[in-house]
């Protein structure tokens, strides 16, 4: 932890000092010219003058009072959490509204290109298959079945007027092998009553789409194969996509509400606000993704944190680390309508800044946002996958992708015994990142005309 921050303050001071340096060269790139320069250079200082002061104050408490800085960090943990929590369902309620309203006007436009129907029929079946995850894996993400660790996809067979899966056996004791009797199979029952589970977490449910009718306690069917304890792969990739898919959305959801609000008070008001804003947007962007990633990580997850505060976590530093960008963008689109003749009517009248903002500025960038919230979430999606996958996100006994992915490249007999089942978490973060691109490049060829191509 010591040497991750010991890399950002000096890969911070780095890129600041190499800016300043630009900055005293280059008479192009200064902020504001003639008499202004005084003021804006006593602005840069001051906000540069608290900056280190507040990082020296961290060192200072950590080599000389770590107990109060640990309480200190723990308070504004938790306080951290509750207001994100409060956060996110009202960034999820306002991004969802506006996805709804602007998705009734470009739906027309998707549904009529090839290309867009495809990726939204594609993100449509991975979303549902998200939300009944219950309903639909056959088995709990946790019941293993150590008899058949490594089991292929089962095959099945047309017997007695019902669809039959094949039951297989082990070659030999200790034997990757699995080998079918000729007579060996078991009936699929459709919609059998199994052990109660919650459907969204709160309709109380007694039916499965499907299992299999057998005493046999070792059969399964197994759809994607099992694991090295002979877990359901099918299962877990359905209850993993609920991670994988909600960190995107939700995480997406806040960095638009963020960006949203820092770009469009800085570009409207402008001047002091607008100058700190920026400032702290360029801090935030000066500082390498993966060492903010990793140094956020191991500064807010603790080892004894559940699943759900894991969670919860990654999709804060997810959100931290996205947001400045999407401000600078939206603050300029704010500059460039600030002064037009509805706002300015709007403030003739009387309306205050947020009513401004939300019903004059807002809807003029809202085709901006959606198109960019689409090309983003796969970023959230992968980086998630690969927090997993190093070990540092989701862990047992939930399921991610990442985590799935990590789980079978941490042993070679995947890859000497061409056991590729173990792989398709990756082929569904693949089709996912790609469905999200083809659908994004399809917004935006939607939404700007000269963007469009035939």
């Amino acid at each position: 932890m010591g040497g991750v921050r010991i890399g950002v303050v000096r890969l911070v001071f780095g890129n600041l000092f190499s800016d300043l340096l630009l900055g005293w060269m280059d008479p192009r790139i200064r902020l504001e010219g003639g008499v202004k320069n005084g003021a804006s250079g006593q602005k840069a200082n001051l906000v540069w003058l608290v900056l280190i002061g507040v990082i020296a104050l961290q060192i200072l408490l950590e080599v000389f009072a770590p107990s109060l800085l640990g309480m200190i960090g723990l308070i504004l943990k938790y306080i951290g959490l509750l207001l994100v929590g409060l956060l996110a369902v009202a960034c999820v309620l306002l991004v969802g509204y506006i996805v709804v309203t602007l998705f009734r006007r470009l739906i027309g436009g998707v549904l009529r290109r090839p290309m867009g129907a495809a990726a939204l029929a594609v993100l449509t079946l991975l979303y549902c298959g998200a939300l009944f995850a219950p309903a639909i894996s056959p088995y709990p993400i946790t019941q293993q079945n150590l008899v058949k660790p490594y089991h292929p996809p089962t095959g099945y067979a047309w017997k007695d007027g019902a669809l039959h899966a094949k039951l297989y056996q082990k070659e030999a004791v200790g034997s990757p092998t699995y080998i079918h009797s000729e007579d060996a199979t078991a009936p699929i029952v459709w919609f059998s009553k199994s052990e109660s589970y919650k459907l969204f977490g709160f309709i109380p449910m007694e039916r499965k789409l499907f299992q299999l009718d057998t005493e046999d306690p070792a059969a399964r069917v197994y759809l994607l194969g099992s694991d090295a304890t002979g877990r359901d792969i099918f299962s877990r990739l359905l209850h993993g996509s609920q991670v994988s898919l909600s960190i995107g959305f939700i995480g997406i959801s806040i960095t638009l509400i963020l960006g949203f609000i820092v770009g469009s008070l800085a570009g409207y008001y402008g001047g002091t606000v607008d100058f700190v804003a920026m400032r702290l947007v360029e801090l935030l962007m000066s500082i390498p993704g993966l060492y903010l990633l990793l140094a956020l990580r191991s500064a807010f997850i603790s080892p004894d944190f559940s699943p759900t505060q894991v969670y919860m976590v990654i999709i804060v530093i997810l959100s931290v680390i996205g947001w400045a960008g999407t401000a600078r963008i939206i603050r300029g689109m704010t500059l460039s309508i600030r002064n037009r003749s509805f706002v300015v009517a709007a403030e003739s009248a009387g309306q205050c800044v947020p009513m401004i903002l939300i019903k004059h500025i807002l809807p003029n960038i809202a085709s901006y946002l959606l198109v960019a919230a689409t090309l983003a979430i796969p970023g959230y999606i992968l980086a998630e996958a690969a927090l997993s996958f190093l070990g540092l996100g989701i862990s047992e006994p939930s399921a991610s992708w990442g985590l799935m992915l990590k789980q079978s490249q941490g042993n070679m007999i995947v890859f000497f015994m061409n056991f590729w089942w173990m792989l398709t978490p990756g082929l569904a973060i693949f089709v996912t990142v790609i469905a999200y691109n083809v659908l994004g490049d399809v917004l935006r060829d939607i939404v700007d005309p000269k963007m469009q191509t035939r």
